[in-house]
């Protein structure tokens, strides 16, 4: 049983482990430096305005993923980052996208319009996510970004328009069956 929970203190040791267990491949791809337990604990104690993270915990209370949604600044403050992590062990299962779809609707919530995801174009399965929840292809950055042994990668901006998603749904009824209000 995995629950999906906001990141707090008590998960900062568990997600220290769960960042320093990836295979380094896994870590090329993360925009911060997750080796650094100080960035880490400083995730864990919060306060960083316009952000938002989750933590995947099984029984054990071991951290088997980690999402994040980070408000863009200025005039792009309706735009949301997401930020998704799981472990090897824990893929296939459905886990990336209980966390992927957590974030989604916890954006909604908080106001955001549009989300963004960053995916390397390699990464078949990750595409296959987010498009299966929505988000389109906005732009591919060739060579844009450089792994760990030098290599040049190409660079899918995918993203999810809330207002549009949420104009289909009126469309068809789906609103009304839901009680909610378009955002």
């Amino acid at each position: 049983m995995t629950d999906v929970v906001e990141l707090t203190d008590a998960h900062c040791d568990a997600l220290v482990r769960f960042f320093a267990d990836l295979p380094e491949g896994d870590r090329t791809f993360i925009r911060d430096d997750v080796t650094d337990v100080d960035v880490v604990r400083g995730w864990a104690a919060g306060g960083t305005p316009g952000v938002r993270r989750w933590v995947a915990v099984d029984g054990d209370a071991a951290v088997t993923g980690y999402v994040a949604v980070l408000r863009l600044p200025g005039w792009s403050d309706h735009v949301g980052e997401l930020r998704l992590v799981v472990s090897p062990c824990a893929r296939g299962a459905g886990l990336g996208r209980e966390l992927a779809r957590h974030a989604l609707v916890q954006a909604v919530e908080d106001g955001l319009a549009k989300l963004v995801v960053e995916v390397v174009a390699e990464q078949g399965a990750a595409l296959a996510l987010f498009t299966d929840l929505g988000f389109t292809g906005e732009a591919l950055l060739v060579d844009h970004i450089r792994d760990r042994d030098g290599q040049l990668r190409d660079l899918l901006v995918l993203a999810h328009h809330v207002r549009d998603t949420w104009s289909g749904m009126v469309a068809v009824g789906l609103t009304e069956t839901l009680g909610e209000d378009a955002p």
